[in-house]
């Protein structure tokens, strides 16, 4: 049965206090990727208009940014014109890498270079009828047309020629891409081996992961920079200085109107765990990030608000580094940190949902709610087309292992919470790398990222400000509405 936009979709536990109450610690989850920060753009600016309160925001994925955003009275730069949603930048997010781009071009460029004899032969099978067509309809003379094509065939097909030029260009073409393969590979190699152990890392740094994330951190850290500095005209500084400013403003604000707690969520590679990236406010903060006995607590939590604060940044840029479609990005830790000056590979985990609930409720939340750009899944009689691009199909495998983690986190982890809410989208024929829009076969017409936005802010009206927060007869006070006045 399909479900509508005006239908809340909630998870009340057996047995407890039912419904929304803006009195109870509240925790909204931003998950998803790509093109799903357009959607959660829409939905943060619904629950702005509405004041609904937030104690804590979490995210994982492109939902990391938004987080990030939203924590700082900031979620407004997201959907604004001038947002980091209405850049340019946006279209060009999660490209293909560089030297497979040029590997692309120049493999082509040798195919035709191999092909051209057969064109040759091909565009013969049109010249010389179009040339008999014009002799007998009197429109022109054919012979300087024939003539000039029959040159040209000469010359391709000449026996001192063919035999020469072809396999020279082949060869030239050819030398050209591995050059350049190698060129990246060993520059890739040396950036790296001062920091990474690696076994067999030169050959597939030959091609490399196929998709490139360096643009969206860049996009992202352009945009919070933007934020941060406000109307001064300050020099954006690096990567690891960004984090420590954010985290010390975030820490120096909490509990002032607008400013939230924070969770993110990316995941260990060489640790072979879930890493958790949080701020916040007392008492949640001690029992939170506290040695247990054990456990591994200490490893898996890191405090922004204290001695990881070198780690903001590392936070959003592993989120935004896809499993197995990006390069991991790189985490070094400190010295006197529980992982002794080591250097992980870190990236996102499609259905770490679950882990990131499991936080939340840890945080102290009380009720949550979830957002997603995916819509529920397809029943009978409701399957799409497959993708036929490269990064269609890798987007239809990160949204499938998406949307099956997040029914299983909800289904699995509704008993931590009095009320468990989720805001999606009943239809999005955009996949998460469909910056640029899409064509819409249902609609038979195309689909922007503005529209997404839109979509997003109008699905967190109908699903969760009017039937939710409406229904609940709970009136939100001047101080809980100005507490969240910029989600």
């Amino acid at each position: 049965m399909t479900r509508t936009p005006e239908a809340p979709i909630s998870t009340v536990p057996a047995g407890s206090e039912t419904g929304y109450s803006p009195h109870r610690r509240t925790a909204l989850v931003l998950t998803g990727t790509g093109t799903a920060g357009a959607y959660h753009a829409g939905v943060l600016r619904a629950l702005h208009e509405a004041g609904v309160k937030v104690d804590l925001v979490a995210g994982r994925g492109i939902g990391a940014v938004g987080a990030l955003f939203a924590a700082v009275d900031g979620a407004a730069h997201l959907w604004e014109r001038s947002g980091v949603w209405s850049a340019s930048t946006r279209l060009r997010l999660y490209g293909w890498r560089r030297p497979l781009r040029a590997a692309f071009s120049i493999l082509g460029l040798t195919l035709l270079t191999l092909l051209l004899p057969l064109v040759v032969v091909v565009l013969a099978a049109f010249v010389y009828p179009v040339a008999y067509l014009l002799r007998v309809v009197g429109l022109g003379d054919d012979v300087g047309l024939t003539d000039g094509f029959g040159l040209l065939v000469q010359q391709v097909f000449a026996t001192e020629a063919l035999p020469i030029w072809l396999p020279r260009v082949v060869v030239l073409a050819l030398s050209f891409l591995f050059t350049g393969l190698v060129c990246t590979a060993v520059g890739a190699w040396f950036k790296h081996r001062p920091r990474r152990r690696s076994r067999g890392a030169f050959w597939w740094l030959l091609l490399g992961a196929p998709l490139d994330a360096s643009v969206v951190r860049r996009w992202f850290s352009d945009g919070l920079w933007k934020l941060m500095r406000g109307a001064t005209a300050i020099a954006q500084p690096g990567p690891e200085d960004l984090g420590r400013r954010y985290t010390r403003l975030l820490s120096e604000n909490l509990g002032q109107p607008g400013f939230r707690e924070l969770l993110i969520a990316a995941h260990d590679l060489d640790g072979r765990r879930d890493l958790v990236f949080g701020i916040l406010s007392e008492p949640y903060r001690r029992r939170f990030f506290s040695r247990r006995a054990g456990s591994d607590r200490h490893l898996e939590a890191l405090d922004l608000g204290g001695r990881a604060g070198r780690h903001g940044f590392d936070a959003v840029a592993a989120a935004l580094s896809l499993p197995v479609a990006t390069d991991p990005w790189l985490v070094h830790f400190a010295t006197a940190s529980g992982w002794r000056g080591e250097t992980h590979r870190m990236c996102d985990r499609p259905d770490a949902v679950g882990r990131l609930l499991d936080e939340v409720s840890e945080a102290g939340a009380e009720q949550v709610v979830i957002v997603s750009g995916l819509p529920g899944p397809a029943g009978p009689h409701e399957l799409a087309t497959s993708r036929r691009d490269g990064r269609g199909l890798l987007g239809e495998s990160l949204a499938s292992l998406e949307l099956a983690g997040l029914r299983d986190a909800v289904a699995g982890r509704s008993g931590l919470f009095k009320a468990v809410f989720e805001i999606r989208p009943v239809y999005n024929p955009l996949g998460p790398f469909d910056f640029a829009g899409c064509y819409d076969e249902r609609s038979d017409r195309l689909w922007s990222l503005s529209e997404l936005v839109e979509c997003g802010y109008s699905d967190g009206h109908r699903q969760f400000v009017g039937p939710v927060v409406g229904a609940s007869g709970e009136r939100i006070s001047p101080g809980s509405k100005s507490r969240s006045s910029s989600t």
